[in-house]
């Protein structure tokens, strides 16, 4: 087994959980139904390792911390092996997604997102399942995680001109790594920032965006400093949630303030 997976003491027979997994040993009971996601494996032949590189494509900041928070909330329910050792499914993964894209794009608080989680499970939600469960293994094993892309690349998966890119790095808008290379956010600021420059709104305009942006972060950060003092794996999750749910209430300030200033430009 890997050495990125945790481990932990064997504690026994473990009771089914948030994740559906039954039993492990000789005299498991029988199966109960099959949890959310249905139609994806609940196998669980995935290490922690695998996990986090199905995940942070969409979700970068994803840690081992927040997967072992979640699981404390009784969001997500690993299998253990007889060592100790966490393993996952696919369908477990699919889980997490839910859990996190519903974090990221609806603000809804761990209590409901369980619950939401709970009807799924009971067939009572059918009609407003927020995602569609996508496959993330093939032919039995994990898909790879994609590479961090070059220039090159950004521009061709953004459709736009490489020179549009390297205009927004020379404006600071964009910050590659050391060998060039981009994180998986900056595909989106350059699809935004491509439809404003053909409004006239170039990258020198964006700068005070830019700012703005990071002054946010700096009020988050400033916010959650009293959860920087232990550090334990969960209580460095439960400040990565905090910030991330801060975060996304300054962003919807921000919103409801410039859609306010717009409707007053008709005013």
């Amino acid at each position: 087994m890997s050495g990125s997976a945790h481990r932990e003491p064997s504690a026994g027979a473990q009771p089914r959980g948030a994740g559906g997994h039954p039993p492990q040993g000789g005299d498991a009971e029988q199966p109960a139904a099959e949890s959310w996601p249905q139609g994806i494996s609940h196998r669980a032949s995935m290490r922690i390792s695998d996990v986090l590189a199905a995940l942070r494509v969409e979700f970068p900041a994803i840690t081992h911390s927040k997967l072992r928070f979640l699981e404390e909330q009784g969001l997500i329910d690993p299998v253990r092996t007889a060592s100790g050792y966490r393993q996952y499914s696919p369908a477990d993964v699919e889980r997490l997604r839910f859990v996190l894209v519903e974090q990221r794009d609806r603000y809804l608080p761990l209590k409901v997102i369980k619950e939401k989680l709970a009807a799924l499970d009971e067939g009572l939600s059918a009609k407003d399942q927020p995602l569609i469960p996508r496959v993330v293994v093939r032919d039995g094993e994990p898909t790879a995680a994609p590479s961090r892309p070059t220039v090159e690349r950004l521009a061709e998966d953004a459709g736009v001109e490489t020179s549009v890119v390297e205009e927004l790095v020379a404006a600071g808008l964009l910050r590659p790594d050391v060998q060039g290379r981009f994180d998986a956010w900056d595909h989106q600021v350059v699809v935004l920032a491509s439809g404003l420059a053909e409004h006239g709104i170039g990258a020198r305009h964006l700068r005070t965006l830019r700012s703005a942006a990071e002054r946010h972060v700096d009020l988050v950060s400033q916010a959650v400093t009293h959860l920087r003092g232990s550090s334990t794996p969960s209580a460095r999750a439960q400040m990565a949630t905090t910030a991330a749910e801060l975060g996304e209430l300054c962003a919807q300030l921000q919103t409801t303030w410039i859609r306010q200033g717009i409707a007053d430009l008709d005013a």
